[in-house]
């Protein structure tokens, strides 16, 4: 493919699909896809489905994404992106946590577990859901760590990376929030952030006591609020006359 040049408008430094497909065919010349490159969007391609067919290679499928695969540092999504700033993957996917997590508390209070979810998701929360009587504990759940004794009133797990299926503990029908697989992965498996100095010498991947702690912006982490409204929209829990006060009230 290539791009048409008098369809690649954007706003800054690249394109955003303003005008429509901006790539064609370079053997027909057709277009077929639209190229999304500009500051502030996710590099991306979507083919326009009249002008492409789909036709298998004839290499064989890989296998499909299992839940081992959060367990890997490759999956994990961190919260900062290398300029400094909140990830934009972040914000969205707190944002239709957040929705999630109303529905699942019926606009109830939460109590969070004192670990890094507080400390990433605390602020977030805290704005959409306030503090008071009534409130429901909320823990973290999912492939490779202990389910939370006693089992907290909500569990944040994962949803799967193919299926978006959310995890759910063996046997156990009760409510849970489903959360970007990238994100929850972060917060199960964040890896080492411990600066306390290991006595003697070092064994193999013991880190050592001087790295910098990890980076956090000036402002705390703040759901996307298009995100948050979408997804509360999207919920079938929204229809109660409870979560459609809060949905109005948040709305305005």
């Amino acid at each position: 493919m290539a791009l048409i040049p008098e369809k690649c408008e954007g706003y800054c430094q690249g394109v955003d699909g303003r005008a429509g497909p901006n790539l064609a065919c370079e053997g027909c010349g057709r277009a077929v896809a639209t190229r999304m490159d500009d500051c502030g969007l996710w590099q991306t391609v979507w083919l326009e489905p009249g002008a492409v067919v789909r036709r298998p290679s004839g290499f064989p499928a890989g296998p499909p994404p299992d839940w081992d695969e959060l367990e890997r540092a490759e999956h994990r999504v961190p919260p900062v992106e290398p300029d400094g700033s909140w990830s934009r993957r972040w914000e969205a996917a707190v944002g239709v946590a957040l929705a999630r997590l109303v529905a699942a508390t019926g606009d109830r209070p939460v109590i969070l577990p004192a670990d890094g979810v507080t400390e990433l998701l605390g602020h977030a929360i805290g704005r959409y859901l306030l503090a008071g009587p009534d409130a429901r504990t909320v823990g973290l759940a999912g492939p490779g760590i202990c389910t939370p004794r006693p089992r907290p009133d909500v569990l944040l797990v994962p949803c799967h990376p193919l299926t978006g299926t959310p995890w759910r503990p063996p046997g156990d029908d009760a409510a849970v929030v489903p959360l970007d697989s990238g994100v929850w992965a972060y917060l199960a498996h964040p890896g080492e952030t411990s600066p306390m100095p290991a006595t003697g010498v070092l064994p193999d991947g013991v880190l050592r006591d001087d790295y910098p702690l990890p980076p956090r912006p000036r402002l705390p982490l703040t759901p996307h609020h298009r995100a948050s409204e979408y997804a509360l929209a999207g919920l079938p829990a929204m229809r109660a006359p409870r979560l459609r006060r809060y949905h109005d009230a948040y709305r305005s």
